[in-house]
């Protein structure tokens, strides 16, 4: 199996998201720092996560995870909701304004992805789907072996 080619194509996913995303800021401060961005994509991912959670996985003592959540929420990307069934617990969700954000780059892998069945048939595309779903199965396997938290 080619691991350099799985190699070239998530680092072309992630040049050309990194491309759009500059084209937005060009001529404009931006307004998340690098460690702020990585923490927006570990919340975003995990779907949903409490405070704790979030910290746990980020390796952050609490103080810091604060910090930086309440960093995330004065900026507009980052709201915290409180749970219903245990009003001591604080949900983080992304605001509609770091979606918009982030959807550059799911909509590059929605584009590209509509494009395939113009190139392949259903069997390879059937195939292709099988893949995915090993390579999602072995990643979930490697999580649970490295205690990290489960991401969508």
């Amino acid at each position: 199996m080619d691991t350099e080619l799985l190699k070239k194509v998530f680092g072309k996913f992630k040049m050309y998201s990194y491309h759009e995303m500059f084209k937005i800021w060009k001529g404009r401060e931006t307004s998340l720092t690098t460690v702020e961005t990585f923490c927006m994509e570990i919340i975003y991912s995990m779907g949903r996560p409490t405070v704790s959670e979030f910290a746990s996985f980020a390796s952050l003592s609490s103080a810091n995870a604060a910090d930086k959540i309440n960093k995330l929420i004065s900026k507009g990307y980052l709201k915290k909701v409180r749970s219903e069934e245990d009003r001591r617990i604080y949900y983080l969700e992304p605001t509609q304004k770091y979606l918009d954000y982030y959807n550059i780059y799911e909509n590059y892998i929605d584009r590209v992805m509509a494009k395939a069945p113009e190139s392949f048939d259903k069997k390879e595309l059937a195939v292709f789907y099988r893949i995915l779903c090993w390579i999602d199965r072995e990643l979930k396997k490697e999580q649970e072996l490295s205690d990290i938290p489960a991401v969508q």
